[in-house]
């Protein structure tokens, strides 16, 4: 059953999870050798692609083969497995990658434990009329093919399984190469489920290496009937452009607007909470704020008191100058700006020793007030800093915040006890998400109502996807029967 949780009841999953672990550090070494885990070898996990893709079609005969009740046991099994290993989990994730948070990173796996959607979703259709009955029923695509990221692999790739099996599908994964010992440990535990709940060995697959040639072999085979892509823009472009059936999740650079009718120290407190969740990895989280200039200051005190630290323009353009990188473009020559990977996902303490500042363990974010160009309201940092655009009125906020999203059509927030400016910007910015007063976690089901997914497909149109999204329709027509009225 899914639970939906207080803020209080947040609280106290954090607080227990780091009595618990007592670091944000993992104590866990990540030693990952191929084909296993500090010694422990996953089940499901192939040297060759192809080997993995014949093992998640056999998977997928499997799946077809269970009744809807068998499904969700093996479900039930997932999810139970989940929380008990979410700590671990979230362990191999931090060392592994180097981003985010331990205790974060449980509460994401205890999430997609409690709240991701299984059988129930897949709900068939019954119209009858004059001419009969006709029967529209969620079928499965066959086998999957699902790329999945470095910034929330394991959960990604657990939240996927639930519903692509509840679906009946099989699925191979091709995960992001900064996170395979984390998103393959989530294979393993998958398979051992399927083992528990007596369904087949190997019930999801992936590989060893996974690189851009492995993901090539799974686009081009036959047996791959659906594609779907958690990451950046050049990896869903690519599936995009495979000539097949593609759902893709694409980045984000989520805008926050605060008006004079919020509740202020109540929004500095949520969008320092949204905005530092797992160090700020999630798509959906708070990327720069929007305040109208009457309340700015009060905002920015009440950051403070959450935590925040602010820091001067000067402070402000060298940090920019650590955490963006220029790369140039090999045949255009053209320069452009990219975030730096040794930057993302990490503390707000460790960015800010960067360029010189000391500060305790109660600083998780770093604040700064700038215009709209900086580069850090153009960028989608993935990091816990948090540009400030002072704006005149709502018109100019909504007007530069739908700028900053740049289209992506991801998510976005607002403060506002204005039901018209909040239906505005709800309509000009036009995303996937949309939160009001409240952190951007509860976008996704943490603290708000609503089922939750790592995989939100804006560029394809799905949104926040579950089982169903990952069925197709098929109709059973019966002529001039079964209609009994």
């Amino acid at each position: 059953m899914a639970i939906n949780w207080t803020e209080a009841q947040i609280e106290e999953i954090v607080a227990s999870v780091m009595k618990s672990l007592k670091s944000d550090a993992p104590t866990t070494k990540c030693e990952y050798d191929g084909a296993g885990y500090n010694g422990k070898k996953y089940i499901g996990v192939y040297t060759d692609m192809k080997d993995a893709i014949d093992a998640a079609e056999s998977g997928y005969k499997a799946v077809r083969a269970m009744s809807l009740a068998e499904r969700e046991r093996v479900i039930d099994i997932i999810r139970d497995l989940c929380r008990k290993e979410a700590s671990i989990m979230a362990e191999i994730g931090v060392s592994e990658t180097k981003m985010g948070r331990v205790d974060h990173k449980t509460a994401k796996h205890t999430l997609v434990a409690d709240k991701t959607p299984g059988t129930s979703d897949i709900q068939a259709q019954v119209k009858t009329g004059d001419y009969g009955l006709t029967l529209t029923e969620m079928a499965p695509f066959g086998v999957v093919g699902s790329i999945t990221p470095s910034t929330n692999p394991s959960e990604t790739v657990i939240c996927n399984s639930i519903g692509m099996i509840a679906a009946g599908n099989g699925v191979v994964f091709n995960p992001h190469p900064n996170a395979i010992a984390t998103s393959n440990y989530a294979v393993d535990l998958i398979n051992r489920a399927s083992q528990l709940a007596g369904g087949p060995r190997v019930l999801v697959s992936s590989v060893v290496k996974p690189t851009l040639d492995t993901a090539d072999i799974m686009y081009k085979d036959p047996r791959i009937k659906l594609l779907v892509c958690t990451g950046g823009p050049g990896v869903v472009k690519s599936v995009l452009s495979s000539g097949k059936k593609a759902i893709g999740a694409g980045a984000g650079n989520p805008p926050v607007i605060v008006d004079d009718t919020a509740d202020i120290r109540k929004a500095g407190k949520d969008i320092i909470d949204g905005c530092t969740f797992d160090n700020n990895l999630p798509c959906i989280a708070e990327k720069e704020v929007f305040a109208l200039n009457n309340i700015a200051s009060e905002l920015i005190e009440a950051m403070k008191e959450n935590g925040a630290y602010l820091i001067n323009s000067e402070q402000a353009s060298r940090l920019a100058s650590i955490v963006l990188v220029e790369k140039t473009n090999p045949k255009t020559g053209i320069k452009s700006k990219i975030v730096n990977r040794d930057c993302v996902g990490r503390d707000a303490k460790v960015l800010l020793e960067k360029i010189g500042i000391s500060v305790c363990d109660k600083i998780r974010c770093i604040i700064c007030e700038t215009d709209f160009n900086h580069d850090f309201v153009q960028h989608e940092l993935m990091m816990p800093i948090l540009p400030i655009v002072r704006v005149k009125d709502i018109d100019e906020a909504i007007d530069l915040a739908v700028k900053a999203e740049h289209g992506n059509r991801h998510t976005a927030h607002m403060h506002s006890k204005n039901i018209d400016n909040l239906t505005r910007f709800a309509r000009a910015v036009e995303t996937t998400i949309f939160v009001k007063n409240a952190p951007s976690y509860a976008g996704i089901g943490f603290g708000g109502e609503g089922h939750t997914t790592f995989t939100i497909a804006g560029p394809t149109g799905e949104g926040l996807t579950s089982a169903k999204s990952f069925t197709r329709q098929r109709r059973c027509v019966l002529s001039e029967s079964f209609r009994i009225i």
